[in-house]
């Protein structure tokens, strides 16, 4: 009893002392990153980020953060974010040291345990892997990317076609979501690129196993395990096994991990269980071929069809309501897209879809896609690096800045894509002429190498660039030339959500009209 008298007399001394050593580490910790400016708040508690990740459409406060603090703004106790190019050029090179931070690619993984390319956190495995994956999504071992891309192109220009046409003269007016039917063209593509088999959406005109609807779920769940930094306690076995989806359930993410399943399990069975000596030519080959087991291919998999699906279908859905708000713009696009002879020798599908190798070639298509991804890019913030151990002193706007090892490092492409310095003078402005007025050779490089940063860099580039760009030439190429289009509500376009970076659109209201009734391929 005396010694618990003591201690209980002693209880302001103790919660004093203790009341010090948490303000003398909050204050040690507030120190490492005194020199960089940024909101008072965000250098002694983790508020202000988890407040800002948590509103969903952090991508205009961190415009602001930028546009206020600089280059490099503190936006956190160990969290800096930045707009500079040359500091992400720098963190992107192999010999930086910079590796994945574990506060965001932690939590994007499906599974303790269980990562896939974009959650691994060694940087050697990291390399690796994206070694086996390149050919795959190069297409260098995909021989039937490009027909993939074109059956899925011709299937949502048919949609639209047949069931969503209005009629001026009739006054038969039929609004549509062109987000919606973007995102089904875009779960299709990926799918079939992926599995040798499309999800089904375009030809039903509906959400096929409630896979988008889960995928808005996740990313939901997964901004707030991300900005609470919940994910080590959601990823632990015992509690991710009633948290996490079910091969067993009839919809959403737990019925895609069990199709991928079945068949991934299917085609290896094929050739005696070889699939190595198959004739398929599409991603499960060319991972299976590279050394990929079947559980990684499902992860993969699972990946490409949530990340390259919603990227992708944010762009497009993004370009095209710059076109409808910018009719100089739109009629420039269409008088260029009407001037070309689809080359049906070059095609590989034979639906009459412009080839890549024609759509590369068109100059002010290639603009707009630079522009309508420039100024309003469809990730809004590039996955977090983590400084070096030892620390790290680099170059923003021109000063020597010393980044302590150990710091998280996110980059805003928004505020990235916005710098006058670099697309000045009006980089807020949609104007896809900057791209091919610009005599300065040395600014035009300029502007290219900040733009290219928006798929990242080096051993961090996006591996789907190359699929996307094709994706994003023939849909924007094919729906200027087969219809006529405006906004039934331009003073509402759209709903736009910013679920840790990925931007999401849904009830873009449209209305089409036909410029080629009887178009043959269709």
């Amino acid at each position: 009893m005396t010694v618990l008298s003591l201690v209980y007399d002693a209880r302001w001394v103790v919660l004093g002392l203790l009341a010090l050593v948490y303000l003398g580490k909050r204050l040690m910790l507030y120190r490492r990153l005194s020199h960089f400016k940024g909101p008072f708040s965000s250098g002694w508690s983790e508020l202000y980020h988890i407040k800002t990740i948590l509103s969903l459409d952090f991508n205009e406060t961190y415009t602001t953060l930028c546009e206020t603090y600089g280059s490099i703004v503190r936006v956190g106790p160990n969290d800096l974010l930045t707009s500079s190019p040359e500091l992400l050029s720098h963190i992107n090179s192999p010999r930086a040291g910079y590796v994945r931070s574990e506060w965001y690619h932690g939590g994007i993984r499906f599974k303790k345990g269980e990562d896939h390319v974009m959650s691994l956190l060694d940087d050697g495995a990291h390399t690796r892997q994206r070694a086996r994956l390149a050919a795959g999504y190069s297409g260098k071992e995909n021989l039937e990317l490009e027909s993939s891309i074109d059956q899925t192109v011709g299937e949502l220009v048919h949609l639209i076609r047949t069931k969503y046409l209005s009629d001026p003269t009739t006054s038969q007016s039929r609004p549509f979501d062109l987000a919606q039917k973007i995102n089904f063209f875009t779960l299709d593509t990926i799918s079939l690129i992926s599995y040798g088999e499309s999800f089904g959406d375009l030809r039903t005109d509906s959400d096929v196993g409630s896979f988008m609807a889960a995928s808005k779920l996740g990313l939901l769940i997964n901004t707030t395990c991300i900005a609470l930094r919940l994910w080590p306690i959601i990823q632990h076995p015992w509690i991710n096994r009633f948290l996490a989806p079910s091969e067993k359930d009839a919809v959403g993410m737990g019925r895609l991990i069990s199709n991928a399943r079945t068949i991934i399990e299917a085609r290896f069975a094929e050739d005696q269980g070889d699939v190595l000596t198959g004739s398929k030519t599409d991603m499960i080959a060319s991972f299976a071929r590279h050394g990929l087991t079947k559980e990684e291919i499902v992860r993969e998999s699972l990946l490409q069809i949530v990340a390259g699906s919603d990227t992708t279908s944010a762009a497009l859905t993004t370009i095209m309501l710059f076109l409808l708000t910018h009719p100089p713009v739109y009629a420039k696009l269409q008088a260029e897209v009407d001037s070309v002879v689809v080359d049906s020798d070059t095609n590989s599908s034979g639906t009459g879809i412009i080839p890549t190798s024609q759509a590369k070639n068109l100059p002010y298509l290639q603009a707009v896609i630079k522009e309508g991804t420039r100024i309003h890019p469809p990730v809004a913030i590039q996955a977090t690096k983590c400084v070096p151990p030892q620390g790290d002193t680099v170059t923003v706007d021109g000063n020597q800045v010393f980044l302590p090892g150990g710091t998280n490092i996110s980059v805003a492409t928004w505020p990235l894509h916005f710098r006058p310095d670099v697309f000045s003078p009006d980089p807020k402005v949609f104007r896809p002429e900057r791209w091919l007025a610009e005599k300065d050779s040395q600014k035009l490089t300029k502007m290219h190498q900040v733009y290219d940063l928006t798929f990242g860099g080096g051993k961090f580039q996006c591996l789907g660039k190359k699929i996307a760009g094709m994706e994003l030439e023939k849909v924007l190429f094919e729906l200027i030339h087969n219809f006529d289009w405006s906004l039934m509500r331009p003073q509402k376009p759209w709903k736009e959500t910013n679920y840790v970076g990925m931007m999401i659109h849904q009830d873009m209201w449209v209305l089409a009209t036909d410029r080629t009734a009887g178009k043959k391929g269709y």
